[in-house]
């Protein structure tokens, strides 16, 4: 790892509290921007509501479309959190220390907006809240907990809760912090949220404990989330292409590609947004860049199964449709686009060292794979449905309207004002964790420094 200047508690403190206590001039501009998107967003969904699905377009055979596939792609961003805080956590791992907090917020945040989409999708938003969560019981009617509507918000919801939890719990000690250096309603309200935080060995070894356990619960909703998401396509009858039995491993596996290469888009734009080069450095990038090597071959590996599961068959109506889906017209440039983006170009640039210390490099190869990653999703939604009729005349076409792709802009503008709102009143990197990872980083060099200096030179060796 590179070498980098000590810093003090009180430096630690004003360097990463400068985004918190105080307003960086470009921040308002960027909040502006970014809400009048979401402004036109919540419009346009207006007009869907009042004009119908019929302003998409979506049509017969193919009722899902790039809103269904945006619901995927959050869900597997998500999975960021659980992967950076708490695996890592698990396992001891000292790198994940400035980007725990980014990880378990993009959790969240992806969370609330995945759960909006189907809300979005149906048209009708009181009737799908009618069937996940009924309201007038006097009808005698139930939901069916057989139905993918039941297991998404159980499973999400879940998630969602739990993943505050996690947040929240790391916050403590950063609220207290927060408390002790404001005055006025931001006293009030880091006092509030602080709950009584004092910093003293008890409050510690609860919150390390919380930290641990909450891990731990987490894992298996982690793995069965994106499970239950791939269940939803596997369990619907007549549609080429959805019946693989390594559904559930393969959308996990692809959800962690996705989320992992989101926070490192993240932590490449803290850096330059807050100048906190001296938190967020290239050896972070580094250790993301080796897990995003490991994490992508596999996802690949799951790819070619899936293709050889469908050849393996040797079923006519799934060969004509991976026919379709990787020769034909647009699909097939698709596919390419798909593959290249997702896989060719990110992980073999990360096999070299001077890519993976590079912060741009990162950058755009992080936004290659979720570029990538949306594609595969909509490769595996809408060319499988257009088929799904079992007679020719009946097959569609799908073509995404404009106000389809609002939404999508407006995910990302909802997203990323939530972040910058969040940052606004929240350290984005926990300061406990900095100041404990100095700690740990001293007691290595004051262990190393009571070395013999002829071993310390065989060591060097």
């Amino acid at each position: 790892m590179q070498q980098h200047r000590e810093l003090s508690e009180q430096q630690i403190n004003v360097q990463l509290l400068n985004g918190t206590l105080a307003t960086p001039r470009w921040w308002k501009w960027a909040v502006l921007g970014l809400l009048i998107i979401v402004l036109a967003g919540f419009s346009t969904f207006g007009f869907m509501i009042n004009k119908g699905l019929g302003v998409t377009g979506l049509n017969r055979p193919v009722f899902w479309g790039t809103l269904i596939t945006t619901f995927v792609f959050w869900v597997g961003i998500s999975h960021a959190g659980i992967m950076i805080s708490a695996i890592l956590r698990l396992t001891q791992a000292e790198w994940r220390r400035p980007v725990t907090r980014a990880a378990e917020l993009l959790t969240v945040f992806s969370l609330i907006t995945a759960l909006s989409f189907p809300v979005i999708h149906a048209g009708r938003p009181w009737r799908i809240i009618y069937w996940i969560l009924p309201y007038d019981f006097s009808r005698g009617i139930w939901p069916n907990v057989r139905s993918p509507l039941v297991w998404d918000p159980a499973a999400i919801g879940t998630y969602l809760t739990g993943s505050i939890l996690f947040l929240y719990v790391a916050l403590l000690p950063d609220l207290g912090n927060l408390r002790d250096r404001t005055v006025g309603w931001r006293n009030r309200l880091y006092s509030l949220l602080s709950l009584g935080w004092r910093g003293n060995s008890r409050q510690w070894r609860m919150q390390t404990t919380a930290g641990i356990l909450l891990s731990a619960l987490m894992l298996p909703i982690f793995v069965s989330v994106h499970s239950i998401v791939s269940w939803d396509f596997a369990v619907t009858p007549s549609v080429e292409g959805w019946h693989s039995t390594i559904f559930a491993p393969y959308f996990v596996i692809g959800a962690v590609h996705s989320g992992v290469s989101a926070v490192v888009t993240m932590m490449a734009l803290m850096r330059w947004l807050w100048k906190w080069d001296n938190f967020i450095r290239p050896e972070h990038f580094d250790a993301l860049a080796r897990l995003l090597i490991v994490v992508g071959t596999a996802w690949f590996a799951f790819t070619l199964i899936e293709l050889l599961y469908s050849f393996y068959t040797l079923e006519a109506q799934e060969l004509a449709f991976r026919d379709m889906q990787i020769f034909q017209w647009p699909w097939a440039f698709l596919f390419i686009v798909f593959l290249i983006t997702g896989f060719f170009i990110p992980v073999p640039a990360w096999l070299f060292k001077r890519v993976r210390n590079s912060i741009p490099w990162m950058f755009w190869t992080s936004i290659s794979v979720n570029i990538g990653m949306w594609l595969e999703r909509f490769l595996i939604i809408v060319p499988a449905l257009s088929r799904k009729q079992p007679f020719v005349y009946t097959w569609g076409s799908y073509h995404p309207s404009l106000t389809e792709m609002m939404m999508i802009v407006w995910s990302l503008a909802f997203v990323g004002m939530n972040m910058l709102l969040f940052a606004r009143f929240f350290p984005l990197i926990p300061l406990f964790e900095q100041k404990e990872a100095q700690a740990f980083s001293s007691r290595i060099q004051i262990g190393r420094a009571s070395v013999p200096a002829v071993l310390r030179e065989q060591e060097q060796e």
